[in-house]
């Protein structure tokens, strides 16, 4: 006798359950609860309440049950579990169902959950019988919930028979489709074969039809064409022209179709009975074979087949229906296509013979305009004669006025030097052969133009000839060349002949002949004439200017004499007070105005005066990079910029390597200092050309404001460069102004540093993971560990809250070692099943030679694997002492540790030295991610498409930084970027979260 759950019996059994027992019967009976909630789900769902169904049983004693149904009884019959199928089943089932329909009740059993009438049925039926027929099984839930359960499962039936029926419209409407669309083809542009492949995928889009044929047939040659053949097994060619007797193919499949007129379906042996006569196979044997025949009037025009080869991919009853009803289409738009392929042939024959007609009158035309535009020529070149215009601009012209009358793709002009030894090409255009350089004359045929003065057409024929004469050797003859016709003429002047003008074609589609010797003969008269006028005109310029350039080159020079005494007096004090290199004033110059300006304030307070301590961004990195000749050019480049962003009296000085100061006097403090130093910012936003290449340099100010309390020009000076080592604390490329609170700051910093040495020894530090992700689908690929420190009183701060203070005061590299070890030891779950982890390696590490022994050591001591580990590194280490950084990369790469580029793009290394260090990754900057999709992606796009396509070269993986929305991850997969990291796809967090995320 079944009980309501909850409720209590006073047998000792139940009273023993322990309070664990009782808490999962809680537990189950809220999931069925929440089971019957959900909305509706689908097929999926049927199966879960079933399982819930069964699972769920009240008593530990309950009887086995299973659960069946159906949403098309007495087709598609499920049961749970599936292994519970039985005949007999299925025949109990039907005489509880008959019952229940009329309302009677025959297996105490059974239970029917629901049963509507159309064809959704769901029974719970014990699989063990009892012992007496009128003792009902013990049910696995109460009345109420098995109800409940029912109701649920009919609305399910129901939502499955309503996916049926709209899956039935479905096919149908695309079969409709298929039609139009086979119609549509018929009456298209489409040539026979593109037709044939658009039927393959209109088959394809109703059926299996990876192996796909068509063929017609004719009666009267008792052939077979194969229109169209596609298998993924037999790689036979056959020729959609080919005829191929049908007795080649005796007794085989497509023989019985030709043959019975029938359709067959099935597998090999299947297929032997339901043919007339014994099988034979040709080609290769498939799992599955399914072919109908095209019947035009009772006759059979051709077959359509597809077939098989995959164990689980078969034809069913309602695919032969459905190929047999398309092959009567297919029959139709293979009849339209052929009888508009005769109708075509028919037209074309006919225009042929209407332009055959118009040949000869367009012939008669063409020769009255070719002494047209014979006469127009010459004199265009007679008028290029008298133009100021270059001679590479005149060749252009004569060149472009020859092609005119004569096919001139290949052209040249030879002219004979002044020393009449040696030939020069001022002009040639040729597709085969590059312009040459001047040679000595020898046998070839320009030579032989200018020796014989007439104008010459040579074939390979009269090459020939001309060689067997000796009038040519053989390394020039065009037998030996892919030449098939060349005609040149003399350039006739004077008294001598100035050189040669050619032709040439290298196919035999171009020839020249007699005519053609004509007219260039003509065009090579008025070619030499306006060549010696140009000649004449270019050498009394000549003259001229060499008159000239003798007259400036003695004025020079006297000039000069009365210079040299005035610079050396004025450089012996210029050296004294001023720097070599960028000839600035130096030091020494500057703290005597300084003395000097102290000196007006003091007489009178209005005398302001305000000093900028400049210093450029690091310029070290410039130095140890490129070298310190690149350095100087910075140096030069950027005192120059300074010098521009003054006006006199004021002082710009080079104090010391990379330091400048600017010292303003007799104007308004500290405006105009103001204005000075972001004009000096403006000034800095160009790049600067080092050794051809564009380098970006950036400076920080300090900005002292001169007062009475200054003793002497070093207090100015410090405070200066105490505002400078602000400006640069906050980021650089800026500018401070000094005032007292710098000080507190300085002690600010102070304190920072023993919090963070106080953080070391309380292990404050912890890593969190930001997700690096495959742009395509965001399935993650790996994590980047990135740096946290939980202050006891500020919270969770980021690195760039303390980490310029860490390197400044050294305490980043035992952060960077505590970090390791703690990454590895989060990251041991996350990258369980796949995945590696990025740890970012301060540029301070590569100091010590033991780097990699000491990180493999930790990955020992940890367990870690080190396939799944990759370090980060910034182009500033790569750039620092690239030797040791690139051995010690490689010695981690042979222990299986990858390295990978950060920040790519923002430091002062080039795309082509990327090559020169064992990198698996490249990170291009977020700064070239966030313009995509504005304004200036254009230009962001332009770097990074250089960027993928060096990488793509070098077989280096790249991501994309600082992803933070969808337009920006479209241009980049657009643009063939791959992986991806930002805010987009997940905000950093422990390592934890991740796990529980994914879990």
């Amino acid at each position: 006798m079944s009980q309501q759950p909850g409720t209590r019996t006073a047998s000792s059994t139940e009273s023993s359950r322990s309070g664990a027992e009782r808490a999962a019967e809680t537990l189950a009976e809220d999931s069925r609860l929440n089971i019957l909630a959900q909305p509706l789900l689908g097929a999926d769902s049927i199966k879960a309440l079933a399982n819930l169904l069964l699972t769920g049983q009240r008593h530990a004693d309950s009887t086995p049950h299973c659960v069946v149904w159906s949403w098309d009884w007495p087709q598609s019959v499920s049961f749970h579990p599936a292994a519970s199928r039985t005949a007999a089943r299925m025949a109990r089932i039907e005489r509880v169902l008959a019952a229940s329909r009329e309302g009677t009740s025959i297996d105490p059993q059974a239970r029917v959950l629901c049963d509507d009438g159309q064809g959704a049925v769901a029974l719970l039926l014990a699989l063990e019988p009892s012992v007496s027929d009128n003792a009902a099984a013990t049910a696995p839930h109460d009345d109420a919930t098995l109800a409940a359960a029912g109701k649920r499962l009919a609305e399910l039936l129901q939502l499955q028979q309503l996916h049926e029926s709209v899956a039935r419209l479905e096919q149908g409407e695309q079969l409709q489709r298929a039609l139009y669309a086979i119609a549509d083809m018929a009456g298209s542009e489409l040539d026979m074969p593109d037709m044939l492949r658009g039927l393959h995928r209109i088959v394809a889009d109703l059926m299996y039809a990876e192996n796909f044929y068509i063929a017609l047939h004719d009666p009267l040659r008792d052939t077979l064409r194969f229109l169209y053949f596609v298998d993924s097994v037999d790689d036979e060619v056959l020729s959609p022209d080919e005829e191929i007797p049908l007795q080649r193919l005796e007794r085989g499949l497509t023989w019985y179709l030709i043959h019975d007129g029938k359709p067959l379906m099935g597998t090999t042996e299947q297929l032997r009975r339901q043919v007339s006569g014994p099988l034979q196979l040709h080609g290769a044997d498939s799992v599955d074979w399914l072919g109908v025949p095209m019947l035009r009037d009772g006759r059979v025009q051709g077959v359509v087949v597809v077939q098989s080869y995959l164990p689980g991919v078969r034809f069913s009853a309602a695919d032969r229906a459905l190929l047999a009803f398309v092959a009567e289409h297919i029959l139709t738009a293979l009849e339209r296509k052929h009888v508009q392929e005769q109708l075509e042939e028919q037209v074309l024959l006919r225009t042929h013979e209407l332009a055959d007609a118009n040949v000869g009158l367009r012939e008669q035309i063409t020769e009255r305009e070719r002494g047209e535009r014979l006469q127009a020529v010459l004199y265009r070149i007679a008028a290029l004669a008298g133009s100021d215009e270059s001679s590479e601009r005149f060749y252009r012209h004569v060149h472009a006025v020859v092609g005119e009358l004569l096919n001139a793709e290949n052209f040249y002009i030879a002219l004979l030097a002044e020393d009449g030894a040696s030939l020069q090409f001022p002009y040639w255009v040729d597709a085969h052969d590059p312009p040459p350089a001047p040679r000595p004359l020898k046998k070839g045929l320009t030579e032989y133009v200018m020796r014989s003065g007439k104008p010459q057409l040579v074939d390979p024929a009269r090459a020939s000839e001309l060689m067997a004469a000796g009038e040519i050797d053989y390394g020039v003859a065009i037998h030996d060349s892919p030449t098939r016709c060349w005609l040149g003429a003399p350039l006739i002047g004077n008294d001598a002949v100035l050189g040669v003008v050619a032709i040439q074609s290298y196919t035999d589609a171009v020839s020249y002949g007699e005519p053609d010797a004509e007219l260039l003969t003509f065009v090579s008269y008025q070619i030499a004439s306006s060549l010696q006028r140009r000649q004449s005109a270019a050498a009394l310029k000549q003259l001229n200017a060499e008159l000239e350039r003798r007259v400036q080159e003695r004025t020079a020079e006297l000039r000069e004499q009365i210079a040299v005494r005035e610079r050396i007096e004025s450089q012996l004090l210029h050296q004294v007070m001023h720097d070599a290199l960028t000839a600035l004033p130096n030091r020494i110059y500057l703290r005597d105005r300084i003395e000097r300006a102290m000196a007006s304030l003091r007489r009178d307070g209005r005398q302001q005066f305000a000093l900028l301590y400049i210093d450029i961004d690091r310029f070290k990195v410039v130095n140890d990079s490129l070298g310190h000749l690149a350095g100087d050019v910075v140096l030069q480049e950027v005192s120059r910029r300074l010098a521009s962003c003054v006006r006199e009296p004021d002082v710009v000085a080079r104090l010391a390597g990379d330091e400048f100061a600017i010292m303003i006097e007799h104007a308004e403090i500290p405006e105009t200092a103001i204005k000075v130093a972001r004009r000096i910012l403006q000034s800095m936003e160009q790049p600067i050309l080092v050794a051809g290449q564009p380098l970006q340099a950036g400076v920080s100010i300090g900005i002292a404001v001169g007062e009475a309390r200054y003793q002497n020009a070093d207090e100015p000076l410090r405070d200066a460069d105490t505002a400078l080592y602000r400006a640069k604390s906050a980021g650089r490329n800026r500018f401070v102004m000094y005032d007292e609170s710098l000080n507190q700051a300085a002690m600010n910093v102070f304190a920072l540093e023993q919090d963070l040495r106080r953080a070391l020894v309380n292990d404050e530090f912890m890593p969190y993971f930001q997700p690096l992700v495959r742009l395509q689908d965001a399935a993650v690929i790996g994590y980047e560990a990135l740096l946290r420190w939980r202050h006891p009183q500020r919270g969770v701060l980021a690195p760039g809250d303390f980490l310029q203070v860490a390197e400044d005061s050294g305490l980043i590299e035992p952060i960077d070692w505590r970090m390791f070890r703690l990454s590895m030891e989060c990251a041991g779950k996350l990258v369980r099943d796949g995945g590696y982890i990025t740890i970012n390696v301060s540029p301070r590490l590569f100091r010590n030679d033991d780097l990699d022994q000491r990180l493999l050591q930790l990955i020992r001591d940890t367990g870690f694997d080190p396939a799944k580990l990759r370090v980060e590194v910034t182009e500033g280490t790569l750039l620092g002492d690239a030797v040791a950084a690139a051995a010690v990369l490689q010695r981690l790469r042979d222990a299986g540790i990858e390295t990978a580029l950060d920040d790519f793009g923002t430091g002062y290394s080039s795309l082509g030295q990327v090559h020169l260090f064992p990198l698996k990754m490249i990170k291009i900057d977020r700064s070239f991610i966030s313009p995509l999709g504005g304004s200036h992606s254009p230009r962001s796009a332009a770097v990074i498409g250089a960027i993928l396509a060096l990488s793509n070269s070098l077989d280096i993986e790249v991501i994309a930084e600082g992803i933070e929305t969808e337009a920006q991850r479209d241009a980049l997969v657009a643009m063939g970027c791959a992986y991806g990291q930002g805010y987009l796809f997940g905000r950093p967090h422990p390592a934890a979260d991740w796990v529980k995320a994914r879990d």
